[in-house]
């Protein structure tokens, strides 16, 4: 391959691409901030919120101009749509009400769900979130994965959070990159009999993704639709922690048949995993349930537990919730261990206790997949 592309070289591609004004993309000032990474090239064009639908085609040209160049081994732009400063876009005419039969009063009015693509080769697919970072998401959500394996399924794992990408690491897959079948879609890696596919495998372990909210949808939406994901039962995303843009742009578009919250026992932890809990509820998505990371920890010397940080709570906020609680994961060195060193305990420990705890998890989702409900449907949003 030629060498890597930089900015320059990019920027006179874009200056070839004309908007309807005369002027090109360079000169315009759409262009963001290009990041290059191993012959990835990411950045965005930003427009009035208003323009959004009309500059699609120039997003398009931008993307397959940039990708037709030598040392590229891909690119993906995002269209950054923004309000200009002090303007308010004009609410486009409305049509006249046709007589509609007006609810009782008291009564509530659901918002109706807007319909989601479904993903190729995917059957179900669960988000695993959490309200804040360094709760073990990730590693619950490996060994999730594994567990619904166990339990019969064919599952896979998508790791879509952008700024910490992990599961390279988690499953020893860090020199490993993807495949890159035609029409740019990416064949997933295959480890422990998952298909895995992340963020990570594209790009350098320490390049940092500084990159605003657009583009880490726009990574997360193509790392979700450009695989080529095969008959899969299950499709585990690992997503990125909060409750931020990514995650609800995330939940509003994919077709999720349910979330699990991960949380630590501690109250601090539990208000952030009910405000992630709350999003899923206010898009729609049926909650799985909780589990309880880092739930107590047992000395290795003398077989004492010890509630590091306290203990029950998040099964206490389960049924204050009313949501299932899927169990309770103890903090011990064999899972840090094991997770380090890219065989997660479920694949090196099958047997073993802490094994025992995802598999059961894991079984409980599938039997309520397979049962062709979810655990809790959300309510509806309303308007009083």
């Amino acid at each position: 391959m030629s060498a890597e592309p930089n900015k320059a070289a990019i920027e006179e591609t874009l200056r070839r691409i004309a908007l309807p004004d005369g002027r090109n993309l360079v000169e315009a000032g759409m262009v963001s901030d290009i990041f290059i990474a191993d012959g990835k090239v990411f950045f965005s064009l930003n427009c009035d919120a208003e323009e959004a639908q009309r500059f699609e085609p120039v997003r398009q040209a931008a993307q397959q101009a940039v990708t037709a160049m030598d040392g590229v081994r891909s690119a993906m732009v995002a269209l950054t749509a923004e309000k200009k400063a002090g303007t308010r876009a004009a609410p486009p005419p409305r049509p006249a009400p046709s007589p509609q039969p007006q609810p009782a009063a008291g009564t509530r009015r659901p918002v109706t769900d807007r319909p989601k693509a479904e993903v190729a080769g995917v059957k179900h697919i669960i988000a695993v979130a959490s309200g804040k970072g360094g709760v073990g998401k990730s590693t619950t959500a490996l060994n999730l994965a594994l567990g619904l394996k166990a339990a019969g399924l064919k599952a896979g794992i998508l790791d879509a959070d952008i700024y910490g990408p992990s599961l390279p690491r988690l499953t020893g897959l860090r020199e490993a990159k993807p495949q890159q079948l035609e029409d740019r879609i990416l064949k997933p890696l295959e480890k422990f009999g998952l298909q895995i596919m992340s963020i990570g495998f594209l790009v350098e372990e320490e390049t940092p993704m500084i990159w605003r909210g657009p583009m880490v949808v726009s990574a997360i939406t193509q790392l979700l639709r450009e695989v080529a994901w095969t008959d899969l039962d299950v499709l585990v995303v690992d997503m990125p922690p909060g409750t931020g843009d990514a995650q609800l742009t995330m939940a509003q578009n994919v077709p999720l048949s349910g979330a699990v919250i991960v949380s630590t026992p501690q109250d601090l932890a539990l208000i952030d995993a009910r405000k992630g809990l709350k999003m899923f509820e206010k898009v729609n998505v049926p909650v799985l349930g909780i589990v309880e990371n880092m739930s107590y920890f047992i000395a290795p010397d003398t077989g004492k537990r010890y509630d590091i940080f306290g203990h029950g709570g998040a099964r206490d906020e389960a049924a204050r919730l009313g949501v299932p609680f899927l169990g309770e994961v103890p903090l011990v060195m064999a899972i840090r261990e094991t997770s380090d060193a890219g065989t997660p305990i479920t694949v090196s420990q099958p047997d073993g206790p802490h094994a025992a705890v995802y598999q059961a998890i894991g079984a409980r989702i599938a039997e309520t997949l397979a049962e062709g409900t979810t655990a809790r449907p959300a309510p509806a949003i309303v308007f009083e």
